[in-house]
């Protein structure tokens, strides 16, 4: 559950998330490193990174290049393997991706690595946590107790609960690249691996047709008296979206019809979540037994969501796209028109119009602040002040409403058999596309006559990426991000200081915050940037 000022956007520093692509797009006239180059370029820079970065195949976001200090989203152990993007799927994704580039055998080979540490490190259940821990039970519980306990503001990593999660992605990533593994060669661990998160997004889903972020089901983590939030149906970092798009995947590939009922049901559940007039929205998360909106971090209050709102409502035009069904369109005015109802003026804040939390039956803005200096002394809480609130969690956003409204009437004025013309659920199995890591991944991709292309690198920067790469074949890059190293618990009375809009407390807050001194280091969102540029050359060579 990413914070929505420092997310993994701004980690990956560009860098496209997962994709499909499917056609090739002609290249573009003009001056190219050739491909052996380009070639040796992506063979030495992934040696260092399997050889001297990864941890048995595994890697986290970025490390010094002492090796003194690593980092995920938080700290992390010489023995970490991060599952978060950027971290080890998205690494195999890449690795997979230049195999398919340049036909290298070693490329495949580093992607079974990464496969193959993230099958050790896959729950019982079938699906994936944050991160897990080489060194075994005892050494993540430490990290937990200690580093994570003390994360002020990303309090999921406060508990450990010992199960898996479907936050950023993170079951979701892990099943799409063990699926790409499997298709690759048909390896039987992988297919085995597959299998069991595949009966883990079918064990987990409620009837009602939503996911839990968390499962096995779990009641243990009332932080400051609030619910368990997470055990509760959640649309937030689309759960529910990335789930369809995996099962959706396996439909497509392998033709297993026991995904069918469980993505019907899924895109019908955000249909029965649409809350009543007046405010015929959606939260971050919804209970299980009413379908209303709930509470889950302490920022993040029981409310209607702007930007979860108009999310869902993209989300329901690609559900119309794959079934013709008329129910994902009828109450979308609904939810534009209470969109612009909460529009708040320019005065307020020039850029983002849109309060991010609305109080259910209100209708009023929800600001979010802090007071205190740690995990122990502070606390968040909600008012109606627009000022002052925290940096890290906007309680401003800037959804698009007029695109979503041009999409909608452009939707309902085209025949219904033109707008599912290549549906994934209407059209034959098809193989995935060759490459993942060049674009955005979304429903509307899956398409059996998708028509994307890769577009070809602008001039120059295959050139400027191989001049980048050191003598040790390493792209060092200034790493702009850091954090207080665990020393002891929290304060139990705050520290001199204002604490209310920093992106971290005082000298035992472990989150993560903008480094005023950058310092150099290794990036996995960096290495998947610049891998993805050449990938990009050799594609549309």
């Amino acid at each position: 559950m990413q914070d929505a000022a420092l997310t993994r956007r701004d980690l990956l520093a560009g860098t496209a998330a997962l994709g499909v692509t499917a056609a090739i797009a002609p290249r573009a006239a003009q001056a190219a490193p050739a491909s052996a180059a380009i070639d040796a370029a992506m063979l030495g820079a992934a040696r260092y990174m399997v050889e001297k970065v990864s941890h048995q195949g595994g890697y986290v976001w970025q490390v010094l290049l002492d090796r003194s200090r690593e980092w995920g989203e938080m700290q992390a152990y010489p023995t970490s393997v991060w599952i978060q993007n950027p971290g080890t799927p998205l690494m195999g994704q890449v690795f997979l991706d230049a195999y398919h580039a340049t036909g290298d055998a070693y490329f495949y080979q580093a992607a079974a690595k990464a496969a193959d540490v993230l099958i050790r490190g896959q729950h019982e259940s079938g699906g994936w946590n944050y991160h897990f821990d080489l060194a075994g039970e005892r050494s993540i519980r430490r990290w937990y107790d200690t580093i994570g306990k003390n994360g002020w503001r990303l309090e999921e990593f406060q508990h450990y609960y010992g199960n898996a999660t479907y936050d950023d992605s993170c079951t979701a990533d892990c099943a799409k690249f063990m699926l790409r593994m499997y298709l690759e060669k048909r390896e039987p661990r992988y297919r085995a691996a597959l299998d069991k998160v595949l009966g883990f997004v079918l064990a987990s889903q409620y009837p009602v047709g939503g996911w839990p972020q968390r499962f096995p089901l779990r009641d243990e983590f009332h932080d400051h008296g609030l619910p368990d939030y997470t055990s509760f149906i959640t649309f937030n970092d689309d759960v529910a979206a990335e789930n369809i798009v995996f099962l959706l995947m396996v439909w497509q590939t392998l033709g297993d019809a026991r995904v069918l009922d469980p993505i019907a049901r899924a895109m019908d559940c955000f249909v029965r979540a649409q809350q009543p007039q007046p405010q015929p929205g959606w939260g971050l998360q919804h209970s299980v037994a009413d379908l209303k909106p709930a509470s889950a971090r302490t920022y993040e209050p029981e409310a209607l969501v702007s930007h979860t709102t108009a999310t869902n409502v993209a989300l329901m035009m690609d559900f119309y796209e794959l079934t013709g069904e008329r129910k994902f369109l009828d109450r979308l005015p609904e939810a534009l028109d209470w969109l612009d109802s909460i529009r708040l003026p320019a005065t307020i804040d020039p850029q983002r119009r849109y309060p991010t939390f609305i109080k259910v039956g209100a209708n009023t803005p929800m600001y979010i602040h802090r007071r205190g200096s740690d995990v122990v002394n502070g606390e968040y809480y909600h008012d109606g002040d627009p000022h002052n609130t925290i940096a890290h969690y906007s309680s401003f956003r800037s959804p698009d409403v007029a695109a979503l409204r041009a999409r909608l009437s452009a939707l309902s004025a085209r025949p219904v058999a033109e707008v599912t013309a290549g549906s994934a659920l209407k059209g034959g199995r098809r193989p995935l596309p060759r490459y993942f890591t060049l674009g955005d991944i979304a429903i509307g991709d899956l398409k059996t006559t998708a028509t994307h292309t890769i577009a070809p690198s602008a001039p120059g920067e295959a050139a400027a990426i191989l001049a980048a790469l050191d003598a040790e074949h390493r792209w060092v890059t200034p790493l702009h991000t850091t954090s207080h190293a665990y020393t002891r618990d929290g304060y139990a009375t705050p520290v001199p200081g204002d604490f209310s809009h920093t992106y971290v407390g005082d000298d035992t807050d472990t989150s993560p915050f903008p480094d005023p001194r950058p310092v150099p280091g290794i990036s996995t969102a960096v290495f998947a940037k610049n891998m993805g540029v050449l990938i990009r050359a050799r594609a549309t060579a």
